[in-house]
Order: structure tokens, then C-alpha cells, then sequence
């Protein structure tokens, strides 16, 4: 640890920079929570958000847009990661992961038995595609801007069971989104699985209403939720969709490997269990014949089974830590401003074809557009020179650019970004 690295650390840690506290940590550590003491930190507080990027181990040597598809873990999760991994090779205990699952329902609002620990999305997405008792036939909306995480899965049904795959054309605003998914619904249809937010343009949809308008119809409602925790102030008990499938490697800053499924209590009959395990029962025999299966919990934990990495669910825990203490409001409204910002200041260049909505309630973190004079992938050899590191979205055939900005990033970085634009015009 460098002389300043150790200076600054020694000031702040346990102490105070303006009204903001810092937990104590050891000196020799680089792991330092910020707290925000529940006070609203405006976005252009660029004092609070230095501190911020000052946790995350990210290089100063090339700007980071990409959070979309990877986010990177403060020091806080590596360290707790890296502790418990000490602890169980030393002590050999067992167990230790589901300490994060009352954490996570907190984070989200549910009920801690509503919640599955899964690896990833796409596992997520498969209990779910593979769980619900359809028949030839029988159709689900999607739309045609999926991730291969939720587009293959169901494509993977329809293989298999024949069941049929509509696809919703996204529009412009929420209120229209809903529309055209209502226009889709026919006596057929038996679920809509779309994402809440989509990969490709970062388009966020009214789940909530989807909800609603779905179970009107009698229909299960599914969101593909790789966006969600983390960018929103995500409250599935509010939304009252039946299921929900997320990872917290994204906007959780989580450990990889993380994820969570949640299926709404009353759905738990309605979702089978294809793959169990130690954990997913209440009682099995095989000393009589016939061997003996007793039945499921009555949870949502009969979903996830198995020994479980407890060492990145303690990161994960730290994670849900970390954001808190910084203030989940206020960190939708830094993310917002900073994507909000890029979005304004490209639409005012001839050469940029903005895929992002504008609309507010239909837009986060993410913003996505296409060059009119310059492939994508030029252009991302571009920005790479340059020193970014930004999402090409070649699915769908969209081949645009992604760009993702996140606690750690500035306003400085987003204009160096939009003169990397200005440069190809």
C-alpha cells in the first residue's frame, strides 16, 4: 500500500468527511464503508461519489462502462469473500451460505421463504421455464430484445413440448409497452416472461402493471430481473409478479456466482421442483420398500439444494451492506443522472441514433444507440483504443453500443465518453 493510499485511509477510516461516517477498519485494509447517515446525497456531490469509486479496486488506466454485464466488487466483498474462504479451510466448518437469504428478502421485500439461492440468472430462468406445467400449444410472450439467458431456455421448451413463443416489438413508452402485450395476449397464452429491464437498450418496463394486467388474464407473469436489484429500489411484493429471476454480479456489485430466484408463495405448487436435492425435502427413506420421499418444503428453499460457495454469499451479504450504507435512493439518482446526462448530450449529435427511451419511468442505468456514419464494431474498436471498456449488442440483430454507468463512474469520464462519439462524427 502506497504512502498516500495508507495516509488517506488513516484519516478517514471510523472518522468523518463532511457528515458522512466511515466505519472502522484495520489500517493495513483497503475495505472502508461510506454512510450516508440517511441523508439525501445529490448526484453532483462529487466529493461523496469519489469516495465511493475510491472502494473499488478498478485501474485508473481505462474507464469502466460495462456494469451491464459484470460488476465490479468493492473491497468490502473481496475481503469478506476472502475471509470466509479462510475460515473454512482452516476450521473445516460446513454451511454459512444461507446466512444471506434473509438479507436478500429484506433487500427486495419478500418473505425470507420466497427466496432461492441460485448461481445465476439463466438458473433461475430454468427452474422457472421448466417448472410450469405447460402443454403443446400453449404460448408465452417474450420480446425480441432477449438475453440468450431467457431466450433459450423457452426456445428450449418449445423444442422439446411445442409450446409457442410470441414476441413483443418494444415501443417507446410504458403505457404502450402495455398495449401491445395486451394485444399479444390471446386464450392460449399462459405466461408472460419478458425482461423488467432489457439487456440490449437498458428499456425498463412496467412490471408492475404487467402484473396486474397478466393476472387479470389469468396468466403467470415471469420477469428475467438481470437488471433489476440494484438499479431500482426493487420491491417485488409491491410489483406482485408470481416469479422473479436475478443475479448479484450486476448492480448488487456482488460476488460472481450469485443469484436469486423468487417465487411468490402462492405460486409453490404451481412451479414444480424438477431438481432437488439435500435440502429441497421434509423426509426421505430408503431403508423401506418401496424407498420413501416424503414430500417438499414449504418453501421456495426447495428450489436451490446442495452445497452452496458460503464464502460469496458472506460477499454477497457485505454487497447488500455496502449499498446500504451508501442509500439505495441515492444511488438511483446518481446512476439516473449520469445515464441521463450521457442521453441527453448524444441525442444533441447528427451521427447518434438514440435506442433508449427518454421517458423516465422507462429508463435507467443503461443507454444504448447506434452510429449512423460507423458499424458498431468499429466503433468499439474506437472506444477501446481510447481507453473505455462498453458493451456491443450485436443480439437481435441491433448492432449498437451499450454503455452502463455506475456509483463508480463520474461526469468527467461521461464526457471523455462523448468525445470518443464526437471524434467518428
Amino acid at each position: 500500500m502506497n504512502t498516500t493510499r495508507r495516509t488517506f485511509i488513516k484519516q478517514v477510516s471510523g472518522g468523518l468527511i463532511g457528515t458522512w461516517a466511515l466505519v472502522s477498519v484495520p489500517e493495513t485494509s483497503s475495505a472502508r464503508y461510506i454512510i450516508s447517515n440517511g441523508q439525501n446525497v445529490l448526484p453532483e456531490d462529487e466529493q461523496f461519489w469519489k469516495i465511493v469509486r475510491d472502494q473499488f479496486p478498478l485501474t485508473h488506466d481505462r474507464i469502466y462502462l460495462n456494469n451491464g454485464t459484470m460488476g465490479p466488487s468493492p473491497f468490502v466483498v473481496r475481503e469478506a469473500v476472502k475471509s470466509f474462504i479462510d475460515n473454512i479451510d482452516v476450521s473445516g466448518e460446513y454451511g454459512g451460505w444461507d446466512a444471506a437469504r434473509p438479507k436478500l428478502a429484506k433487500f427486495v421485500n419478500v418473505d425470507e421463504s420466497e427466496i432461492s439461492l441460485t448461481h445465476n440468472v439463466t438458473e433461475g430462468i430454468n427452474v422457472v421455464t421448466w417448472g410450469l406445467p405447460l402443454k403443446r400449444g400453449d404460448e408465452v410472450i417474450l420480446t425480441n430484445h432477449e438475453h440468450a439467458g431467457n431466450a433459450l431456455p423457452w426456445l428450449n421448451r418449445a423444442k422439446y413440448d411445442g409450446i409457442v413463443i410470441k414476441t413483443l416489438k418494444p415501443a417507446q413508452t410504458a403505457e404502450e409497452n402495455l398495449n401491445r402485450i395486451n394485444d399479444l395476449i390471446t386464450k392460449k397464452t399462459r405466461v408472460i416472461a419478458i425482461p423488467h429491464i432489457t439487456c440490449t437498450i437498458g428499456q425498463v418496463f412496467p412490471a408492475k402493471e404487467i402484473s396486474k394486467l397478466g393476472h387479470e388474464k389469468g396468466l403467470w407473469v415471469f420477469f428475467d430481473g438481470a437488471h433489476g436489484p440494484g438499479m431500482t429500489m426493487l420491491d417485488l411484493k409491491d410489483i406482485g409478479c408470481d416469479f422473479y429471476a436475478t443475479c448479484c454480479h450486476k448492480w448488487m456489485c456482488g460476488p460472481k456466482g450469485t443469484g436469486f430466484l423468487f417465487v411468490r408463495k402462492e405460486m409453490l405448487d404451481a412451479l414444480e421442483a424438477k431438481w432437488i436435492g439435500g435440502g429441497s425435502d421434509i423426509g426421505w427413506d430408503m431403508t423401506v420398500d418401496p424407498p420413501e420421499f416424503k414430500g417438499y418444503v414449504n418453501t421456495a428453499h426447495r428450489y436451490d439444494f446442495g452445497t452452496q460457495n458460503a464464502a460469496i454469499y458472506q460477499g454477497l451479504g457485505a454487497s447488500i451492506d455496502f449499498l446500504y450504507h451508501i442509500g439505495m435512493d441515492n444511488i438511483v439518482r446518481r446512476g439516473k443522472a449520469l445515464s441521463g446526462y450521457l442521453q441527453k448530450e448524444l441525442m444533441k449529435l447528427d451521427n447518434v441514433e438514440m435506442l433508449t427511451p427518454t421517458e423516465d419511468e422507462s429508463r435507467g442505468f443503461v443507454t444504448g444507440f447506434r452510429l449512423k456514419n460507423m458499424p458498431y464494431d468499429k466503433f468499439g474498436e474506437h472506444a477501446g483504443k481510447k481507453g473505455f471498456r462498453i458493451r456491443l449488442v450485436a443480439e437481435n440483430k441491433l448492432n449498437s453500443v451499450r454503455v452502463s454507468t455506475h456509483i463508480y463512474n463520474n461526469f468527467d469520464e461521461v464526457n471523455k465518453f462523448i468525445e470518443a462519439v464526437k471524434e467518428v462524427g
